[in-house]
């Protein structure tokens, strides 16, 4: 692999990583309305990469199927759909804003948390080894801006889910340096899954369609059902409305002229 493809999956593990380290930074959590903004942010950039980047190409690369070209695009979005479904109802569902309990937060409770993050986060690596899988192949019309473009996104989105498992952790009296650990533990999934993801890409070239709408559904069902619902919480949460339109201009803006 060339050092675009590397840059591009280790992105999203970055993000989060320096999300855990926060627990350094912030004396128990990030304040309110920057996690409004940041979470708003991350999810406008997820909604138009999973449009430009992600459902787009895939019905590029179903073009010679003439008006049965959407069934790839629609099955494996819904198919994306289901997989977050079920993964959301097999595992334990933690949200940003339980993020601390104060010092007699649970050791189960913390695991629950560390596992959810970390589950949640293996259908994002596989989205962004898609993408570069498709790039790479040359197949589904990805340009390697957009295949960028979408790693940011995620390593945006990733930022303050690093911050969660870090900083509760921290909260119940653990060193800072063990905190920060485990948040980075949390994200080594993403690149894990990029990897496996394109070097399966040869032998799956026929269905990466299906794939990219795979990764697209995964996404939106993070944003409808975690980020959209986080930003719009408490007082003066039009900030996280505004920071969403400015995610979503800017993917959109990158995708499309430098795509």
């Amino acid at each position: 692999m060339n050092t675009q493809v590397w840059l591009g999956i280790l992105l999203p593990f970055l993000g989060t990583s320096l999300g855990a380290a926060m627990v350094f930074v912030l004396k128990d959590r990030i304040s309110d309305g920057i996690q409004r903004m940041l979470t708003g942010f991350a999810a406008g950039v997820m909604v138009a990469a999973s449009f430009w980047s992600l459902l787009q190409p895939a019905l590029d690369g179903a073009e010679h199927m003439g008006k049965l070209s959407f069934i790839p695009a629609a099955v494996g979005f819904m198919v994306g759909i289901g997989f977050l479904l079920l993964l959301d109802n097999v595992t334990p569902h933690m949200h940003m804003d339980e993020q601390s309990e104060g010092p007699r937060s649970s050791l189960k409770r913390t695991t629950k948390l560390i596992l959810a993050v970390t589950l949640h986060n293996i259908p994002e690596g596989m989205a962004v080894g898609v993408v570069y899988a498709g790039w790479v192949s040359g197949e589904t019309g990805v340009s390697q801006a957009a295949a960028l473009a979408l790693a940011v996104g995620i390593a945006l989105q990733n930022f303050p889910e690093g911050a969660i498992v870090s900083m509760p952790l921290r909260a119940a009296g653990m060193p800072k340096s063990r905190t920060f650990l485990y948040g980075v533990l949390s994200g080594i999934v993403e690149p894990i899954a990029a990897l496996l993801t394109i070097a399966a890409s040869s032998a799956v070239v026929s269905i990466l369609p299906y794939l990219l709408a795979f990764a697209a559904g995964a996404m939106m069902y993070v944003v409808v059902e975690e980020l959209i619902p986080e930003m719009s919480e408490g007082k003066h949460s039009n900030a996280g409305t505004v920071a969403f339109a400015l995610g979503f201009v800017l993917m959109m803006v990158l995708d499309v002229a430098l795509g």
